[in-house]
């Protein structure tokens, strides 16, 4: 009963994980308009700071634009100078009732250049999903260690953490090749 615990916790643990890096990919430019790319940027309002998609709508009329609309208009000049404060690389055009911002395409060298920090972005996940697996075999260990299993099932155990550590690591492969091959599409 407890080995299926930590079982549980440990896939629990990598799945996260692999949300977590799916949740990264998504604001990652590719030269196509996303809303994502702008909706995590805070903003200061009224005192605290918020994410733009708190305080305005946030749309991709076509594939070269994003519309910011401010539910306040007060907030315009706030959230013009996020955008530009969060470097990003894309400049916001305010017009006193929207702001827009028109994405510019993507040369060779940036697209190569996303492709290589999103590899390295990976490796960080992987890490993580690896120290799961540390966590889950020291926990095997020490129950065989307390002989609450036998040598056998630790084996056999272990060999099943590596089962599922390795199809995570796969999860992640296959969205980065995903994004990689979205980023490098003209």
């Amino acid at each position: 009963m407890q080995m299926k615990s930590f079982f549980s916790m440990s896939e629990e643990a990598m799945k996260k994980t692999v949300n977590r890096l799916r949740m990264e990919l998504i604001s990652v430019r590719t030269g196509k308009a996303n809303s994502y790319a702008i909706e995590n940027i805070k903003v200061e309002s009224y005192g605290s700071f918020v994410r733009i998609n708190q305080i305005a709508g946030v749309s991709v009329p076509d594939a070269k634009t994003i519309e910011i609309r401010p539910w306040d208009i007060s907030q315009l000049d706030a959230i013009e100078k996020a955008i530009i404060k969060a470097d990003i690389g894309i400049m916001p055009l305010n017009d006193g009732k929207i702001i827009r911002i028109s994405v510019p395409l993507l040369t060779e060298e940036r697209r190569k250049e996303i492709v290589k920090s999103i590899v390295r972005m990976s490796e960080d996940f992987k890490v993580a999903i690896r120290n799961e697996r540390r966590v889950l075999v020291e926990n095997i260990k020490k129950l065989e260690k307390n002989k609450v299993i036998t040598e056998d099932d630790k084996k056999k155990f272990e060999s099943e953490a590596q089962k599922i550590t390795d199809e995570y690591i796969m999860k992640i492969e296959e969205y980065i090749s995903i994004k990689e091959k979205e980023i490098m599409q003209i």
